[in-house]
């Protein structure tokens, strides 16, 4: 799989990290959706939860497929608090992105 610049790009102007405690992403799940749109992952599925109507949505699940490569992109995410950025769980094709030092182990060229 090539480089994802988008998401490398979030990384570099600190908008995505990865939470050693939470073994998952903190960032904005419309910036992570906009990368991987950018990347060339069309939506086929996006979902919202919420708790009430008037409420802030506390989780959600975004899903799109490259139709190039045949490659499925998901990102899941889950609200902590108000002061805190959303957690994201990213996978390619059911195998994880992680950070740290495993971030790079699940692209594939």
């Amino acid at each position: 799989m090539a480089e994802l610049a988008r998401l490398d790009e979030l990384l570099e102007h600190g908008k995505m990290h990865w939470s050693e405690n939470e073994d998952a992403w903190a960032a904005e799940p419309r910036d992570v959706v906009a990368a991987l749109a950018h990347e060339g992952f069309e939506e086929y599925k996006y979902e919202v939860m919420k708790s009430r109507r008037d409420r802030r949505p506390t989780g959600g699940v975004w899903q799109g497929l490259n139709n190039q490569t045949g490659i499925v992109a998901s990102a899941i995410w889950v609200l902590r608090s108000t002061d805190a950025a959303p957690i994201i769980f990213i996978d390619f094709d059911g195998e994880p992105f992680r950070g740290g030092s495993g971030r790079h182990d699940s692209r594939r060229d």
